[in-house]
């Protein structure tokens, strides 16, 4: 793990560092199935809300996942099921590789009442609490305290359980996020801090922002392990995630990790994409995460091409049936509009 006295000095040479790490790990069958299951329902499910937008049935906003699916089936994998979860609005992909029923995640994007968050939250506003995700949060680095916040909680208890926060480059701006460190690294809080540097905030370059362009590297201010991570290959993402869990669980603290990843479509539906080149697009690509993981199992045998296939068409039907069951939802009721705001039921100080 590169650490605050041993900082990879070139960008490619850290990632190729730890994916050569990744490489000597032999991950079962089973491992990888879930990964090309989970990645491939992520992918189709963005895409077909990416058409359902341009129909206008999803109006708002609306941050797509393709491209970057290996950041949360990757850290799935690695972690437990009573691990709390926790990101920004580019939230649709995390609830489903938790195992969020897709259903409930497209009434969302409908704004039905049958979503995940009653239709109140919409696409920047997923919850499930059943799968323990805390979240999709639209404010810019604000989640990242209340991870940490997640974090003190199960320190607190003594569940030996850890929260696992993720965010974009453009949030590494935030002050929250100094703030949230320095308390998470004096408490030795069993937290996971990840950045999917997706190279943009918004429209706008990292080397444009920043002068540190080697993100992982803030963590040193704190003296919290950090290490780049190829984020277009799942087992890197894996393997650095277990080991910081490791760290965490042990009661040794937090981890900065900076997932290297790349987002194909635009920061959100309304977006042009002016500020790169479709040369850029096509050679993130080529190294897409999915036939990635489809071409190790095949090298490996752990299942045919027409296995997959099948896989792929069972995906399908889970998304067309998530679709219909959007549309015939129905919308929340006026009076929802006063629940679920506090948890008192009879708060006295409700005006309507």
């Amino acid at each position: 793990m590169a650490s605050v006295k041993e900082k990879p000095k070139q960008n490619g040479k850290a990632t190729e560092a730890q994916s050569a790490v990744a490489t000597k790990v032999q991950h079962p069958k089973e491992r990888y199935m879930y990964w090309y299951e989970s990645m491939q329902l992520q992918r189709k499910f963005e895409e077909k809300a990416g058409q359902l937008y341009g129909q206008q049935k999803i109006r708002g906003f609306c941050h797509l996942y393709i491209g970057q699916e290996a950041c949360s089936s990757g850290s799935y994998s690695a972690l437990t099921k009573d691990d709390k979860w926790i990101t920004a609005y580019r939230d649709h992909g995390i609830p489903i590789a938790l195992g969020s029923d897709p259903k409930a995640i497209m009434a969302e994007l409908f704004a039905k009442q049958t979503g995940s968050s009653k239709g109140k939250g919409g696409s920047m506003h997923i919850f499930d609490k059943s799968v323990n995700f805390v979240g999709g949060h639209g404010i810019v680095g604000a989640q990242i305290p209340m991870g940490a916040g997640l974090a003190f909680s199960e320190k607190y208890n003594k569940t030996g359980n850890l929260s696992i926060t993720f965010f974009g480059d453009g949030a590494v701006r935030q002050g929250a996020l100094h703030e949230a460190f320095n308390m998470a690294m004096f408490w030795k809080l069993p937290a996971i801090f990840v950045v999917e540097n997706n190279g943009y905030a918004m429209g706008t370059s990292v080397e444009r922002t920043s002068n540190v362009t080697e993100l992982y590297t803030l963590a040193e201010a704190y003296d919290m392990p950090a290490e780049p991570v190829d984020a277009m290959s799942v087992e890197a993402v894996h393997e650095a995630v277990s080991r910081a869990a490791e760290r965490a669980r042990a009661g040794e603290g937090p981890t900065f990790l900076e997932f290297r990843t790349y987002r194909y479509r635009g920061h959100s539906m309304s977006d042009p994409q002016k500020y790169r080149s479709k040369d850029e697009v096509e050679k993130y690509k080529m190294r897409d995460p999915i036939e990635q993981v489809k071409a190790a199992i095949l090298e490996k045998g752990f299942a045919t091409e027409d296995e997959l296939t099948a896989i792929d068409q069972k995906i399908k039907v889970i998304v067309d049936e998530s679709v219909k069951f959007a549309e015939e939802s129905p919308y929340p009721l006026p009076e929802e509009a006063f629940k679920d705001v506090y948890m008192q039921e009879d708060y006295p100080f409700l005006m309507e």
